[in-house]
């Protein structure tokens, strides 16, 4: 069930970052309701499982950085591993795209580090 709330939460933040941030697009070519959730809930599977994954051991190398920027290097691992999730989605066919990294990546992080934040206060979890 833990797993299914993670999903949901990361599939509401890259909703959000995609109507909020303008380079960024998530299911934009679909026309119907169910294509477009079905589009955002699995770069929002992919998304969660590139962050499992990837992200520490991008972490671990990047360290220094985060160290010497007081955290806030974070934000450019995570805008990193949105645009993996977007090269990952575009090979397997995923209506997800980031028009430049650094603006629309970085900005798109911190929304969906922002939204996953509030949703996880505010939806109970299981632990």
């Amino acid at each position: 069930m833990n797993f299914l709330i993670r999903v949901g939460i990361n599939a509401v933040a890259l909703w959000v970052a995609a109507l909020v941030v303008p380079g960024v697009d998530l299911a934009e070519d679909q026309s119907d309701w169910p294509a477009k959730t079905l589009t955002i809930v699995l770069v929002a599977l992919l998304f969660g499982l590139i962050n499992a994954v990837i992200k520490p051991i991008a972490k671990f190398f990047s360290f220094p950085f985060i160290v010497l920027t007081l955290g806030l290097f974070t934000f450019i691992v995570n805008a990193f591993m949105l645009q993996l999730t977007e090269w990952i989605s575009d090979a397997i066919g995923l209506a997800f795209t980031i028009d430049e990294f650094f603006w629309d990546a970085v900005l798109a992080a911190i929304v969906i580090t922002l939204v996953s934040w509030v949703l996880s206060v505010v939806l109970p979890d299981d632990d």
